[in-house]
């Protein structure tokens, strides 16, 4: 379908986005003409600012907004703990579940060799130097379960063995209401090994 010009320019621009496809692109560029100008003007704002006013805490290496980091900055949290993250999208995801306050440090990856990702390639000397200014208590390593997950935690569990300082991992294994023919034998294998005495 033929569309004008800056319109098609909407449209390919939108579909740059994860999971947009053609028709969704179309959709929301309709959507978008058919908003009035102090919207869409709000809307072009938005995401100017996502470029202008949001970078990276050079601490803890989440977003932060304007140059103040919500959680670096905030008082309230646990300063004794600190949980590992592979992404600052994570970061959001544990928030969200409201069930414990920490402070967090984003590795910005995991080690994958394969992917050319190594140690140094990751904030992993921050973590170590942050661990021994901050006097931390606590380590949680909240990282994606599998080889790299794995690997990393493997990796950053032997670079403190000498530091006063306790490690953790959340558990990994069968999720609840999980039908067993469906899970991969990597799970399975987490999950003997995080087995929990019952009686």
């Amino acid at each position: 379908m033929k569309y004008p010009r800056s319109f098609q320019n909407l449209i390919d621009c939108l579909k740059l986005l994860p999971g947009v496809g053609t028709k969704t692109a179309e959709r929301y560029a309709f959507a978008m003409i058919e908003m009035d100008n102090e919207k869409l003007n709000d809307f072009c704002d938005a995401i100017s600012n996502v470029k202008s006013k949001i970078t990276t805490c050079p601490i803890c290496g989440c977003m932060q907004d304007s140059n103040k980091c919500m959680y670096c900055d905030d008082e309230k949290r646990n300063k004794d703990t600190l949980c590992v993250v592979e992404n600052q999208k994570n970061v959001f995801l544990f928030e969200n579940l409201g069930v414990f306050q920490p402070k967090y440090h984003v590795l910005g990856g995991l080690i994958s060799p394969m992917d050319g990702i190594n140690p140094e390639d990751l904030s992993i000397d921050g973590l170590i130097k942050r661990i021994k200014k901050e006097q931390i208590k606590e380590i949680i390593l909240a990282l994606r379960p599998g080889i790299e997950g794995n690997t990393t935690a493997l990796y950053i569990t032997k670079l403190l063995k000498d530091v006063d300082v306790k490690v953790t991992q959340i558990a990994q294994g069968v999720p609840i209401g999980a039908e067993m023919e469906y899970l991969d034998a990597l799970t399975l294998e987490m999950a003997f090994e995080n087995r929990n005495q019952v009686s």
